[in-house]
Order: C-alpha cells, then sequence, then structure tokens
C-alpha cells in the first residue's frame, strides 16, 4: 500500500482507460497508482505529465499540475538524447 503524503508523481501512460501515475520517493520511481485519466487536472492528462498528488489511504486525494517541471524534464529529456544521437567524430573528421 503506498503510503499517505504528497508526492511528486509523472503520467506514465493513459490506456485502456486508466491513468498509471507513478509516484517518486526520494528523486526515484517508488509507487504506482492506477487512476481515472478524470481525477487528474485537465491540462495533466497526458504522458509525461508532471503533478504533485495526495494520496491517502492508498488512493489518490488531489492532484495539481506542474507546468514549468513538466517543461523542464521534457527539455533535459530532449538534451540528452541530442547528446547521444550525435555521431562521434571519426578519424576522417580530423
Amino acid at each position: 500500500m503506498i503510503p499517505d503524503g504528497a508526492y511528486t508523481a509523472v503520467v506514465d501512460r493513459i490506456e485502456d482507460g486508466l491513468a498509471a501515475v507513478l509516484l517518486e520517493e526520494d528523486g526515484a520511481d517508488a509507487y504506482e497508482l492506477l487512476v481515472d485519466p478524470a481525477a487528474l487536472p485537465e491540462d495533466g492528462q497526458h504522458a509525461d505529465a508532471v503533478l504533485t498528488v495526495e494520496v491517502q489511504d492508498g488512493e489518490l486525494h488531489g492532484a495539481t499540475y506542474n507546468a514549468s517541471k513538466t517543461e523542464e524534464r521534457r527539455e533535459s529529456a530532449q538534451s540528452r538524447f541530442d547528446r547521444l544521437s550525435e555521431r562521434p567524430p571519426s578519424d576522417e573528421d580530423e
């Protein structure tokens, strides 16, 4: 059971009428909560949305969308992808 409290959470996916929300603890994914997407803020009903959620008795009791954190994580992920996709220089490039 998920301990009561406030968590930073990320919407992992929405499929088959349920949103899989990953709750973080100490900066790492700790729990997965399946909820009706309608229980999430309208602007946070998409994959990779960052939320602040309140859990009570193992259930979602409130969620707030964090647009700036969502954008920050998107940019960070894109930056990592761009760095990884760069072709290393070859001997011919020198």
